[in-house]
């Protein structure tokens, strides 16, 4: 056991220790401990792959999120506030991905994924990427045909 002097000496140098560091050293390593960090991905962005969506970030975080699910991705962290989320690739596959959101402005968006494996961060960036542009494309056809269906009703009443 530690004697009396003993004891404020430790608390002293643990004050010090989290002065210095801050508590949020320290809850980032709780994080590494359980496995949810997501320094790693965040320290990755610089070699992250990147695309640019005609969403609002709103729109593009919720559309994101829905096609991870879908794939069955397993979101561990991240919200709309911290414009970011962070998935393992699968339940079985635990490679840490992040997938950060940058507002350009009103309408456009910045995807950027990041990884240490680039197997997970070209996997996962296809997955959101395609499924992303492939709504795009559906929602387009969807008003084309609209458009069409408008004209195409327009001549018919216009030949009776």
């Amino acid at each position: 056991m530690l004697k009396k002097g003993n004891k404020q000496f430790v608390l002293v140098l643990l004050f010090m220790v989290l002065n210095l560091y801050g508590c949020a050293a320290i809850k980032e390593g709780a994080r590494g401990f359980f496995g949810i960090s997501t320094k790693v991905l965040e320290e990755g962005r610089k070699e992250a792959i990147s695309k640019s969506f005609n969403y609002g970030y709103a729109d593009c975080f919720e559309k994101t999120k829905q096609v991870l699910l879908e794939k069955y991705s397993y979101i561990y962290a991240g919200d709309l506030k911290q414009r970011m989320l962070a998935v393992y690739v699968s339940a079985e596959d635990t490679t840490p991905v992040g997938i950060f959101f940058k507002e350009v402005d009103a309408n456009n968006t910045l995807i950027e994924v990041s990884s240490p494996s680039t197997n997970a961060k070209e996997k996962i960036s296809k997955r959101v990427f395609d499924r992303i542009l492939g709504l795009d494309k559906l929602e387009k056809e969807k008003e084309n045909q609209e458009e069409k269906g408008v004209s195409s009703a327009g001549k018919k009443s216009k030949l009776f």
